[in-house]
């Protein structure tokens, strides 16, 4: 699942297109989950729609999740746990997991061996060498496949753009500690909904600073209690409690732990920032951001960022404070695992076309020949024979719009009807013909919304108009093409006389 972005304005959810395996879908022997973030899980109850007995497999938290979402579509999915160092057959596919570090429990990388080859996928991944949960990426486990030997690894590559290491969640603790001690009133803190990291962490910095901490947004209570029946998430005696109970508690013993760090307009973060939520941010208060900007989202969160100080709040975010890590391996811990695997070819995955090209780099600095690295976008076929992985063909794919109770229903040419709407504005031109002469019997009437320009410039087109469709009438236009020609007329003198292309909306009426 994505993100929308500026110019997909009114979407809620981009999905992947299933349509190229509609009617393969019996083929299909299982869905293998590497961990429980949205972009990962999120198009899952909606791939089960088409065919509900499709096994899932994933870490037991990574289905917990799968399965609390599942729920609200009313699916009961087919699900089976793995932990690391097991394996498992699924038809012609061997698969292998094993365990790695990232900014959520229980993810796993997955080494799948067939008669072609073994390709070995790191999921998303980081090297914390000291993490809250203990759990160490295994790279004991990558050497041992390396040595076996590793024909194709698909590798995270959100972070090979930043050098180094990625900095150890561990430096995020005292930051939040230091930040709530200095804060006089409420604290707010925004993280995604499945950051069970971050919510121990500040879970556990609201303990030290004797504060109560509520959760807010209906995906961010259902993944903690998730998380907390689990195990994977300790909450302190007496910390946490319901949002309700929040109004009769003084302002300095509140902490708020909310979603909408990346800008979603139904956030609850947004939704204060607007002043359109229960909670409403006043003077005083401290709004903490606790992620990164995910590209394309930076104009949402410095949107969001503007109304919380215009509120009167206090914003920490990354740019001015450590209070978040990335989850993702930096271009160090890449170099690394190309060094301990050896892998015969690489293709990088799991990032933009920036992040992936970067990443190639790294493979050919490793050793990895340049003509043994894929650089494949979405819908690209990879053959893996012989030992070498190659470009074979594309199959079409694109992108499922959600938006609001419509699934499918918005398409391209929907969301460039709603950006021009937005950026140039709507004309609409009214117009009565005698259907045997041409000659314009009432209008043409013309209003216009998100035009700077008052209602007399429209004046010098109307005659432009009615010309324009005595002499289509006179040449045999028939009627379905009139509004066509008012369409041309109307945007070509828009064009140049307002430097617009506006929506335009054309009725002609014939009597």
């Amino acid at each position: 699942m994505l993100f929308p972005e500026d110019h997909q304005p009114g979407v809620d959810l981009i999905l992947p297109d299933f349509s190229y395996i509609a009617d393969r879908l019996d083929d299909v022997v299982a869905v293998v989950l590497t961990h429980g973030h949205e972009d990962h899980i999120g198009a899952v109850p909606y791939l089960l729609r088409l065919r509900a007995d499709i096994p899932l497999l994933g870490s037991q938290a990574t289905l917990a999740f799968v399965e609390a979402k599942a729920q609200e579509h009313r699916i009961t999915p087919y699900t089976l746990a793995v932990k690391e160092g097991q394996v498992e057959r699924l038809g012609p596919f061997e698969c292998e997991f094993v365990a790695v570090n990232h900014s959520i429990p229980d993810a796993l990388a997955v080494a799948v061996t067939t008669a072609a080859g073994t390709v070995l996928h790191t999921g998303d991944f980081k090297m914390d060498q000291t993490p809250l949960d203990g759990r160490l990426t295994d790279l004991r486990a990558f050497a041992r496949l390396g040595e076996r030997g590793v024909d194709l690894f698909m590798v995270d590559s959100t972070n090979a753009e930043v050098p180094g290491f990625t900095t150890a969640e561990r430096e995020i603790g005292p930051v939040l500690e230091q930040v709530m001690g200095g804060a006089t009133k409420r604290v707010i803190v925004a993280s995604f909904a499945s950051h069970v990291h971050r919510v121990q962490q500040v879970l556990d910095a609201a303990h030290a600073h004797r504060r109560k901490v509520a959760l807010v947004g209906r995906s961010m209570v259902r993944n903690m209690g998730v998380a907390r029946d689990l195990g994977y998430l300790h909450v302190p005696d007496g910390v946490l409690v319901d949002v309700k109970a929040v109004d009769s508690l003084p302002d300095d013993r509140v902490v708020l732990m909310c979603t909408g760090s990346q800008g979603e307009p139904m956030a609850a973060l947004s939704r204060m920032a607007n002043n359109d939520h229960r909670v409403r941010i006043t003077t005083g208060d401290t709004v903490i951001l606790a992620s990164s900007l995910i590209p394309g989202n930076e104009n949402a969160v410095f949107r969001v960022i503007n109304g919380l100080t215009r509120l009167g709040a206090r914003v920490v975010h990354s740019g001015n404070a450590r209070v978040h890590v990335s989850g993702h391996a930096s271009a160090g811990e890449l170099l690394y695992c190309y060094n301990i695997i050896k892998p015969r070819n690489v293709m990088p995955v799991h990032g933009e076309t920036r992040h992936l090209v970067a990443n190639a780099d790294i493979a050919v600095k490793s050793g990895v020949p340049r003509e043994r690295v894929v650089l494949a976008e979405d819908g690209v076929v990879v053959d893996l024979v012989n030992g070498r992985a190659k470009v074979v063909g594309a199959v079409e794919c694109g992108y499922v719009y959600v938006d609001g109770s419509s699934v499918g229903e918005i398409t391209d040419a929907d969301l460039k009807d709603r950006r021009i709407l937005g950026e140039e504005g709507f004309v609409s031109i009214v117009v009565v013909v005698d259907s045997a002469t041409g000659k314009v019997v009432a209008g043409p009437e013309i209003h216009a919304r998100g035009v700077a320009e008052g209602e007399a410039v429209f004046d010098s087109i109307r005659p432009q108009i009615a010309a324009a469709l005595q002499e289509a009438v006179a040449g045999g236009t028939t009627d379905a093409q009139l509004q066509q020609v008012v369409r041309r007329v109307v945007g070509r003198w828009a064009g140049g006389k307002l430097r617009r292309r506006p929506m335009i909306i054309p009725l002609v009426v014939s009597a």
